[in-house]
């Protein structure tokens, strides 16, 4: 479809543009379903009378915090997947127009989102109030001091994360309000997909045996249904909206949703049923409250496969053709029973699951399960517990890569097997380090630890990015054309090319993160602080994963990248980083004190009696794998080096066999001329000169050579080593008076 070129009436930060608020049909749906969401919540919280806190013995905070802060808290999740939703419109559904501006459909949406993010703002706002007072048992009036507050909401993990979702809010609605261009609503996007991270992270999930797998089914649950909640209602204030770029960005963007939609049910679906089977037995479902919620959580989201199912079948293909009016319908009423289960699931986290009787280990309550002993051999390498969030990336960039090889084979194109081993064992090492008994054991051993961190920010990077990713990409996917909107290869290339990333993959910024992150997390009392928390636990792997990547990329990468090194400024970059690396282990085996010793004592692991020690064979690990990386950078180094020389010399063949050897045969002539004393010929030397496809291959002074032709020996003289001036090489040609010609062996040889 033809990309519209409609600009905003008034392109000016703040400036409002007829159409930014959503249509009155659509306003009405969202306004009803908000109201569903919370009478929904509060609904279902007084009828249970669920109060997780009432277990610790505290008081009843009064019906106004018991009852309002589930109501409030559907209005402000309903806000922010509505808002995500919109922000995630402007940056990926809605093309933009050439100039880099934002297109009348992305630009209002942008603008809708900024009214949805101040919803949001003022119900997380009214949340941090709410949740000190039921958090210590107080009626919601007892608490509003603001001295009171400034000194409680530090202390207390619920208030604290509804104050973070409180200023990720004020920054979408600041940045949806002042920003047009397409670059930065990709940005506001990422930043506003930061707002359910607070919350997911330090809710109930996150206590309890178990509660790695459960924090990370919630992460990703909460992920998912914002992206489907939100870009559903985005679609729809689209196809109610008015104006003749409507049905131009229809047709783009409800395809691209509809898949979205899919992958963010089935998501959906897994992670709900993981974080179901770690929170209440089976035989618990039809016994209890927690467990009828659940199950009515189920029913709604089956219903809702199932009005996506009428959708791929009937109303995307109408929609996309213009015609949206079965959409809008049976959108409606998908949005609603997405809102009221938004306000089901607000209630369930409410409700505190049945108690089983079984009372988990101290290792269990501290990271999540138990060891069954130390960490020999067999258990590294069999004793597994799946990472849902590591493990499921390693699975599924495994799959595409393999479908973007298939579609590259399928079409007769060839691609190396040397990239897709290296990808293969990238992803399965990334799967090894954080799902095998490595993955299980590093949270409680400093030993461990280190050897899971060498892995992900070492090996997996170098692994990956020798497998060419990006390149792969962009020769699978489909390019959009001059008239087509841009699609997933065009955001590969403006991300490649980003001004983000050619600062980031720069050897000044790049280096001092790679090597200085070691330092910087082990050293300043970073690491002892993240070691009780397993959201910082995920922050420090991804942060692993991405520093390597970083350096990595433009060293031994074969992938478009922002700026190109030359081998021996990448083989530099590589040695210059290792006295910095191996200093690191030493200070860690020359340390005294233990890093994050407070936290492995409360542990308490019967083999673990000197956690001294344990952290000085850390650092010994640390030490020693820095030289297997090595080692891989400059092998891969120097093969790309080698293969960089053997492209050189068949292009040289190849215009060789097309010229007749133009450039060899003037060159002979001239030293020709030279060995017999004749003066060169002007016409002829400006030939060589000047002749289309060739360079200058060598300058004649009246006192000899000055410059020979570096890629070919003339007789005993080193290639790029020009004889003096007056010397018998440059008078009489070589040794014993021959003459000075190139022969096309030699030439050969020297390609």
């Amino acid at each position: 479809m033809a990309q519209a070129t409609v600009e905003p009436a008034d392109p000016r930060p703040g400036a409002r543009a007829p159409g930014t608020a959503p249509p009155s049909g659509v306003g009405g749906i969202v306004g009803l379903g908000i109201l569903v969401a919370v009478v929904v919540a509060g609904g279902l919280t007084a009828l249970t009378g669920a109060r997780p806190v009432a277990s610790l013995g505290l008081p009843d905070p009064g019906t106004l915090t018991s009852v309002g802060l589930p109501a409030v808290r559907a209005a402000a999740e309903s806000f922010m997947v509505l808002t995500i939703g919109a922000t995630l419109f402007s940056a990926f559904l809605a093309p933009p127009q050439k100039s880099g501006y934002l297109d009348a459909a992305g630009y209002r949406s942008l603008r809708t989102a900024s009214w949805l993010a101040a919803g949001w703002v003022a119900a997380s706002l009214l949340l941090v109030p709410l949740s000190v007072a039921d958090a210590l048992g107080r009626p919601v009036g007892d608490v509003l001091d603001p001295g009171l507050l400034v000194s409680l909401v530090p202390k207390l993990a619920a208030a604290t994360s509804w104050a973070l979702t409180a200023v990720v809010a004020v920054v979408v609605l600041v940045g949806c309000r002042t920003l047009l261009t397409w670059g930065w609503s990709t940005v506001l996007f990422g930043v506003a997909l930061l707002g359910p991270l607070p919350v997911a992270l330090t809710g109930h999930s996150s206590a309890g045996g178990a509660h790695d797998i459960a924090t990370d089914s919630l992460v990703l649950h909460v992920l998912a249904a914002s992206l489907w909640v939100g870009g559903l209602l985005a679609v729809l204030a689209l196809a109610a909206a008015r104006g003749s770029d409507r049905l131009t960005a229809l047709a783009t963007a409800v395809p691209r949703f509809s898949k979205l939609a899919l992958v963010c049910w089935l998501v959906l679906a897994v992670t709900g049923v993981v974080n179901a089977l770690v929170r209440i037995p089976l035989a618990d479902l039809f016994g209890s409250t927690y467990g009828a919620l659940i199950l009515a959580k189920v029913a709604a989201l089956v219903l809702l496969g199932a009005i996506g199912a009428v959708h791929r079948r009937s109303t995307v293909d109408a929609a996309s053709r213009g015609e949206p009016r079965a959409l809008l319908r049976l959108g409606g009423v998908e949005v609603l029973l997405m809102l009221a289960t938004i306000g089901l699931a607000v209630a369930l986290g409410r409700s505190a699951p049945p108690d089983t009787g079984v009372v988990p280990s101290r290792t269990a309550v501290v990271i999540g399960y138990d060891l069954d002993g130390p960490p020999t051999l067999e258990r590294l390498a069999f004793d597994w517990r799946f990472d849902l969030i590591f493990g499921s990336a390693a699975i599924v960039m495994a799959v595409l890569y393999a479908v973007g090889v298939r579609r590259m084979r399928r079409r007769g194109d060839a691609w190396a097997t040397g990239r897709t081993v290296s990808w293969m064992a990238g992803c399965a090492l990334l799967l090894i380090a954080t799902s095998s008994g490595i993955g299980k054991y590093s949270p409680a051993m400093f030993s461990v630890h280190m050897g899971e961190h060498m892995m992900l920010a070492m090996l997996v990077p170098i692994l990956l990015v020798l497998g060419a990713p990006v390149t792969l990409a962009l020769r699978t996917l489909p390019a959009a054309g001059r008239t087509g909107p841009p699609g997933p290869r065009e955001w590969i290339l403006a991300g490649v090319h980003s001004p983000v990333a050619r600062w980031l993959s720069h050897p000044l910024v790049s280096l001092p993160l790679f090597v200085g992150s070691y330092y910087a997390l082990y050293f300043s009392g970073l690491f002892a602080t993240a070691l009780t928390e397993h959201w910082a636990h995920v922050l420090m792997n991804v942060h692993f994963l991405l520093v390597g990547f970083l350096f990595f990329w433009p060293i031994v990468g074969v992938d478009p990248a922002p700026r190109r090194l030359q081998p021996a400024a990448r083989l530099g970059i590589v040695f210059a980083s290792v006295p910095f690396h191996a200093f690191f282990g030493v200070a860690l085996m020359s340390s005294n004190n233990v890093i994050g010793g407070d936290f492995y004592r409360t542990l308490a692991l019967p083999w673990l009696s000197d956690p001294l020690r344990d952290q000085q064979l850390g650092g010994g690990l640390a030490w020693a794998s820095g030289e297997v990386p090595l080692l891989l950078v400059v092998i891969a180094l120097l093969v790309q080096w080698s293969r960089q020389d053997e492209r050189s010399a068949r292009r040289d063949d190849r215009r060789a066999d097309a010229d007749g050897d133009a450039d060899l045969g003037a060159y002979n002539a001239m030293l020709r001329r030279l060995a017999t004393g004749e003066p060169p010929l002007v016409a002829e030397s400006e030939k060589s000169d000047c002749s289309p496809g060739h360079t200058n291959r060598g300058a004649v002074t009246p006192g000899g050579l000055a410059e020979a032709r570096r890629d070919v020996p003339i007789d005993g003289v080193d290639a790029g080593q020009a004889p003096a001036a007056g010397s018998p090489q440059a008078v009489s040609g070589g040794e014993n008076g021959r003459p000075l010609v190139a022969s096309s062996e030699h030439h050969d040889n020297a390609q």
